[in-house]
């Protein structure tokens, strides 16, 4: 009994030189055109006419092959945030990936949840990325920092509270947070201020130092600073504010605009005024926080725009060998509003 044949149904990968062959040219200028090199001078009409080709054969370059080339990827690693993350955040991270790609740069993230220092640099330099911007959530340590760039990184940048050793570190201290809004909760005649301090895993990279800023302003003045431990849940705000009249607290610093807004509600559905019985101040000038009622204050952070850090690593990738380079950042001003 015959059998019908078998087809492959996997389709024949078409390579640099199916598209020389159908543009005309020759494979070096495919990868010249493909690759975006401007050392070589190629017109116009010749760079349309290869990405034609590429496009109707549907070639797409091998990353592996490039890096085995060039020593290195285009890969501008991106640990995930593995902690709860708001709308400035993200906008952040949005502007930054679109300030990279612009600048030529793969921005690739990766899940190192659960991962510390040693294996997370591990795990990254397989990748052989060209630049690793790590955001602070893993501590790393110059050991860290020299794994990676042996495997092939000529940049490490670090954003967070501290400088590390032979990275570029972008400095943002947080205690500056909690300073402001303290010494605007002083002014307003406040003496007893509740800090909220997040329950959620891995907000205490922020938490605890934005608590000691308060601290640092308001124990000398006299005043009295207790710590309020709060999930992000309604029913753990309604809880609270069941129990606020006995902490006798006058104010409030919330961590963030969003813990301040599901405090505030909570309290006001409690029967408690504000801001005449509680003032209450938040963080981030998030939009939602001019819409309430009583309209919230916070502290506006100063950010590193992603502009300005995506041109920092493509200055760190064109010049590995240089000093590396220290920015102290993190401004913060308070904006006052109804609820203070």
């Amino acid at each position: 009994m015959s059998q019908t044949p078998r087809h492959s149904a996997e389709r024949s990968v078409p390579t640099s030189a199916d598209v020389a062959r159908l543009a005309g040219v020759s494979r070096a200028t495919v990868s010249y055109v493909l690759n975006n090199t401007s050392a070589v001078r190629i017109s116009e009409p010749t760079r349309r006419r290869v990405r034609e080709a590429a496009e109707e054969l549907g070639y797409v370059p091998h990353a592996a092959a490039r890096t085995l080339r060039a020593g290195h990827t285009r890969i501008v690693l991106l640990p995930t945030a593995h902690i709860p993350v708001g709308p400035l955040y993200s906008r952040f991270i949005s502007e930054l990936q679109w300030a990279l790609r612009r600048l030529d740069y793969t921005v690739v993230q990766y899940g190192s949840l659960g991962l510390d220092g040693d294996a997370a640099a591990r795990a990254w330099a397989e990748l052989r990325p060209v630049a690793v911007l790590s955001l602070g959530e893993i501590a790393l340590t110059a050991q860290n920092v020299e794994v990676l760039k042996r495997s092939g990184a000529k940049a490490v940048i670090t954003l967070g509270p501290q400088h590390v050793e032979g990275a570029h570190s972008l400095v943002m201290d947080q205690r500056e947070v909690g300073v402001r809004a303290a010494e605007h909760l002083l002014e307003r005649g406040r003496r007893r201020i509740g800090v909220v301090v997040p329950e959620e895993q891995g907000l205490d990279l922020f938490s605890a130092p934005r608590l000691a800023g308060v601290r640092q302003v308001a124990e000398p003045a006299g005043a009295t600073v207790l710590p309020v431990p709060l999930a992000y849940e309604e029913e753990a705000a309604d809880a609270l504010a069941a129990r606020w009249r006995g902490l006798g607290l006058d104010a409030v610093y919330a961590y963030n605009d969003e813990y301040a807004m599901l405090l505030m509600r909570s309290l006001q559905d409690a029967g408690i005024a504000v801001p005449d019985e509680t003032a209450v101040i938040g963080a981030d000038d998030l939009l939602l926080g001019r819409l309430l009622r009583p309209r919230l204050s916070t502290v506006r952070i100063d950010m590193v725009t992603g502009q300005l850090l995506a041109e920092l690593v493509d200055r760190a990738v064109r010049d590995p060998t240089g000093v590396p380079e220290r920015h102290d950042l993190m401004g913060a001003e308070v904006v006052r509003r109804e609820s203070t």
